[in-house]
């Protein structure tokens, strides 16, 4: 197995993909009964419970304090700021553009590897940058406004923010992952993400009207289960063995499995437009990847 090449790291990211992707249903789905905060709260103190079961495992590290500012300012980007720009975009816009828009992630990524990091920032890597963000703006502009999406620019951006806040995440997750397990980045991100959103739902508690539903809860037990456990501990066990840069192009696949889940669960349909507009983010991420190794050879 090659240091390019790793099938562990590789089936751990696709399956994450897939199931990040059911995160938008099953958030839209939650939604419908209960305030968004709310979800959040409860999907991130029943990963918390779980992972209870684990803290003598975790204690076992040695934390610095430059650790736990890292710590601190993963949970920051995600689960906390993510999860707040998220929760509203999904009032505002579908779930299969929401799904579309986090194709700029890995750009994003590159783009803050670049300053933070200081690697090489290509041309190639302008040029898909540039051509996905038209793309982006192309399908907020052209979104249709419905009852599920009322203002789909507004949620498009937010959606936007929630992507800058989890390019953030990934650097930082990568630079822990030298120290800690994949399950302790995971758990540290479910602790800390219920104590940011606990006064959130205790706010909706008392001034939103919220039907705790059996359908609603279901999703609820799935986000918090399969989403942040299942979804956020393959990502964080993939960074473990692949880099950061190559990890976040693996996000592209979550428009692919949104719209299909979006189509089959919550009959949500896409317009000609919005899938060109969809096909232009997705060419320039991929043109943003292709090595100009391989690109001088074909024109050999």
């Amino acid at each position: 197995m090659t240091k390019n090449f790793n099938l562990i790291g590789i089936s751990s990211l696709i399956f994450a993909m897939f199931i990040w992707g059911s995160s938008f249903i099953g958030l839209k789905a939650a939604m419908v009964d209960l305030g968004p905060y709310t979800v959040i709260f409860l999907r991130m103190i029943i990963a918390s419970f779980i992972f209870v079961f684990f803290i003598k495992q975790f204690l076992k590290y040695e934390f610095t304090k430059k650790d736990l500012k890292y710590i601190l300012l993963l949970a920051i980007f995600e689960p906390c700021l993510y999860f707040l720009f998220e929760a509203k975009a999904l009032q505002y816009t579908s779930a299969s553009q929401a799904g579309m828009i986090t194709s700029l992630m890995p750009l994003i990524t590159a783009i803050a590897a670049g300053y933070f990091l200081q690697e090489i920032i290509s041309r190639k890597l302008i040029l898909g940058s540039a051509l996905a963000m038209i793309g982006a703006v192309w399908l907020s502009v052209q979104a249709t406004t419905t009852q599920s999406a009322p203002d789909p620019l507004l949620g498009n951006f937010l959606e936007f923010l929630a992507m800058i806040c989890a390019a953030g995440y990934t650097i930082v997750a990568k630079y822990l992952t030298h120290k800690y397990s994949a399950l302790f980045i995971t758990a540290a991100q479910a602790f800390i993400g219920a104590v940011f959103f606990l006064p959130f739902f205790i706010y909706e508690y008392f001034t939103l009207e919220m039907n705790f539903t059996v359908e609603a809860v279901s999703w609820v037990f799935y986000l918090g289960i399969v989403v942040t456990i299942g979804g956020y501990g393959l990502y964080n066990y993939a960074l473990t063995k692949i880099d950061a840069s190559k990890a976040a192009i693996f996000v592209n696949l979550i428009p692919v499995s949104t719209l299909i889940l979006a189509y089959f669960i919550l009959n949500e349909k896409l317009t000609s437009v919005e899938l060109i507009a969809s096909a232009t983010i997705l060419g320039g991420v991929f043109l943003s990847q292709m090595p100009m190794e391989k690109l001088k050879r074909k024109k050999k």
